[in-house]
């Protein structure tokens, strides 16, 4: 057997150049083997179909309810993995789901809100609309980009969506928003989260839309909205103002991306990752404390973000998260985040709510770079 003194000249050079040679393309490789993207699309789907058929999210005409926590992620997550998987086109849940947006869309006067006033109470008629018109418009938009022209059907999802935009006092710019004080997507801050997912649907929307002429009193609104004491917004509404920006153009400068940034960084925890109990002031309505640990959503997320705004300062604490997402996904797929509400059985369908809004924003940042 050679020993390394014998290996020769042509083993020495052999040798040197493979010192000199980049890790970097070898160490994306073993990232990308190290966690399972099939697993991750099996869960989503079976999380997308189980709400589709769940009786509790059933509405008229034969839809369901596109949901902040499951139906949303997923549309926008679930896309990412058709090329590591190999498919020509999407998911027999993503059609149905789709199917049933574009559904609610062209029969938009004559569909029921999601919650109307008559079962729930004022004002969840007018929140329900700005809620569905915004995750109608994201969504479609979101798949428009990928095909890189924009749909009669997205098209009209922006129909329905700008004459139910606020256009007096603060919040205008916005849109209603769903609070049935459930954190972080219908809680009390929740407007403002929904007023980014709306410059994202704006932003992403192909063939220029966003500079079109006929929004831009509508895009001009919604860029003041945003701009208006995002400094006093909690950070998760933050680290979406930051995604947004990436999306948007002028939305924010480079300088006020960089104090989110900043901000960011700050609480990014030992092991890599970030938890979702440090994004804002949340407090569980059963007094139990919240989960402290670093999670899939917070982590997810705020990489994806970091990711999409092209901080090349955060290169180090992006790969650590990455890092983190792939030593970190269950076996089932999934990443786990525990509720910020109550405490939940994680087993329970609606205790893995924050785990499939997690695992869509961990594959998006997972295969960001792919």
């Amino acid at each position: 057997m050679k020993t390394p003194f014998t290996l020769g000249l042509c083993g020495l050079l052999a040798l040197v150049l493979a010192a000199l040679v980049p890790m970097q393309p070898q160490a994306a490789a073993d990232e990308s083997a190290s966690w399972n993207q099939k697993s991750a699309a099996a869960y989503l789907d079976q999380r997308s179909e189980w709400w589709s058929q769940w009786p509790g999210a059933a509405r008229d005409h034969g839809t369901f309810c596109v949901s902040c926590h499951t139906a949303m992620p997923y549309a926008i997550g679930r896309p990412a993995l058709r090329r590591a998987l190999g498919e020509a086109g999407p998911s027999a849940p993503e059609k149905k789901l789709l199917e049933n947006i574009t559904k609610r869309v062209t029969n938009w006067k004559d569909v029921e809100p999601f919650y109307p006033d008559q079962t729930r109470g004022l004002p969840k008629s007018s929140e329900s609309r700005g809620t569905e018109a915004v995750l109608n418009a994201l969504i479609l938009s979101s798949y428009d980009a990928r095909s890189g022209s924009l749909s009669a059907d997205t098209r009209h999802a922006f129909d329905n969506l700008w004459p139910l935009q606020m256009l007096k006092g603060d919040a205008a710019g916005s849109w209603t928003w769903l609070n049935f004080h459930y954190e972080p997507w219908e809680g009390e801050n929740s407007q403002y989260l929904g007023a980014t997912l709306a410059a994202v649907a704006v932003g992403v929307a192909p063939g220029g839309y966003a500079a079109s002429a006929e929004i831009q009193d509508h895009v001009k609104l919604l860029r003041e909205y945003l701009q208006r004491g995002s400094d006093k917004q909690h950070l998760l509404n933050r680290v979406m103002l930051l995604w947004a920006s990436s999306t948007l153009p002028d939305l924010l400068t480079r300088e006020q991306q960089q104090t989110i940034v900043d901000a960011i960084l700050r609480i990014q925890q030992a092991d890599g990752g970030w938890s979702a109990s440090s994004l804002g002031p949340w407090k569980r309505v059963d007094g139990t404390a919240l989960d402290t640990r670093s999670d899939g959503y917070a982590t997810g997320l705020v990489t994806f973000a970091l990711q999409a705004a092209g901080d090349g300062h955060a290169q180090a604490q992006v790969q650590r998260a990455r890092a983190w997402l792939v030593k970190n996904q269950d076996p089932s797929g999934a990443w786990l985040t525990a509720s910020l509400n109550k405490q939940r059985d994680p087993a329970s369908d609606a205790g893995r709510f924050m785990s499939d809004a997690a695992t869509a924003y961990a594959v998006l940042a997972l295969e960001r770079h792919r």
